[in-house]
């Protein structure tokens, strides 16, 4: 798990847009770069690499193969900018990839991918399968975790985390815009039915507050494991799976929150104007009724399955801690990257502008 990481983990503001010519330069560059044909029996998904990929591989990719003889070549890691340059190139380094819905949202409203429902039977997945042309598969979390050595009356929500009054200590949050100002608002008393969209200008004086006391702003996943784990900050806003791995790995109690945390989905989509799109439709779909193979991915990963009969090929005990487990899901936050694609760009540039690393 240690190179494990989630769709979109890459802020939507690190310049992907903007940056998309760059990437695109390159790409024409590279060695790795094939100009497509539409007629092989191949299929290129990009990945993050590492143990995702090996478990992806093992559980949905290779049981595809078997069935269909369409051979999957990866390349790693995953890029919202890449996809955006392939459009402009034609030059398509990958038909397949993942995204956060916020990602999602925004690639689907610049006419980045291609139509799901057009291609894919939705009578055979379950309500709610497709987002904004995507299939969500599996859903991970940004929870509360801290040390509870140090503070060992605890502490129950974000609104906490922000009062560094009461709860002094290191901090550490994702450089990540869309997700961590919804925990900002939160902070702030926002309900969660009134997060949607975002009041840009309250999240961020919410964020004022405790930015002197955020010793990291992490961007991988294991990072934020690490540092928790290591006692650098007291607490952390981290992914569900480096939550319950620092709680392992610590010598001190870590005691993990799962009030209010912030679900993000992973969605398969299939990149405009790919010679492959067939083939990538085939893939999701496949994807999308292989219950059994999504159940072992996603205990590999820690991740929680979007497909309900998943649950059918997950231990009692083990479908307790994932983060789309019915309780779980009940008491947390789903991020809407739909009611914030209008904002995206904004948002996303003022967080990196605030940060200021």
């Amino acid at each position: 798990m240690d190179t494990f990481k989630k769709a979109s983990a890459m802020p939507v503001s690190r310049r992907a847009v903007l940056g998309a010519g760059l990437f695109g330069a390159a790409m024409l560059a590279s060695p790795f770069v094939r100009r497509a044909s539409a007629e092989e029996n191949v299929l290129y998904v990009n990945t993050w690499g590492g143990d995702w990929e090996a478990s992806v591989k093992k559980f949905l990719f290779d049981p595809f193969t078997a069935d269909t003889g369409i051979e999957i070549r990866t390349v790693s890691p995953i890029s919202f900018a890449k996809l955006a340059a392939q459009r402009t190139t034609g030059v398509f380094e990958f038909d397949v990839t993942t995204l956060g819905v916020a990602d999602v949202a925004r690639a689907n409203a610049a006419g980045l991918l291609e139509t799901l429902g057009d291609h894919v039977d939705t009578s055979k997945l379950w309500q709610g399968a497709i987002y904004e042309n995507g299939l969500s598969t599996h859903g991970f979390a940004t929870q509360l975790a801290y040390n509870k050595a140090k503070y060992p009356d605890g502490l129950r929500s974000w609104t906490d985390f922000f009062n560094v009054e009461k709860f002094p200590g290191n901090r550490s949050l994702q450089r990540h815009a869309a997700r961590i100002l919804a925990i900002a608002l939160l902070a702030d008393g926002v309900s969660p039915d009134q997060l949607f969209p975002y009041d840009l200008d309250r999240a961020f004086a919410s964020l004022d507050k405790v930015k002197d006391n955020v010793r990291v702003w992490w961007t991988a996943g294991p990072q934020a494991r690490q540092i928790l784990t290591d006692g650098e900050v007291d607490m952390a806003g981290l992914w569900d799976s480096d939550a319950a791995g620092a709680k392992k790995a610590s010598k001190d109690p870590i005691e993990i929150v799962w009030d209010q945390a912030i679900v993000d989905q992973a969605c398969w989509i299939v990149a405009k104007d790919s010679p492959r799109a067939e083939n990538g439709f085939k893939l999701i779909s496949h994807i999308g009724q292989n219950a059994e193979g999504l159940a072992k991915f996603c205990i590999a990963d820690q991740n929680g399955p979007m497909n309900p009969k998943s649950f059918d090929f997950i231990p009692a005990d083990v479908a307790k801690t994932m983060p789309t487990y019915p309780d779980h899901l009940a008491r947390a936050v789903m991020l809407d990257g739909a009611k914030l694609t209008a904002q995206i760009d904004e948002l996303s540039s003022r967080f990196e502008s605030w940060v200021g690393l």
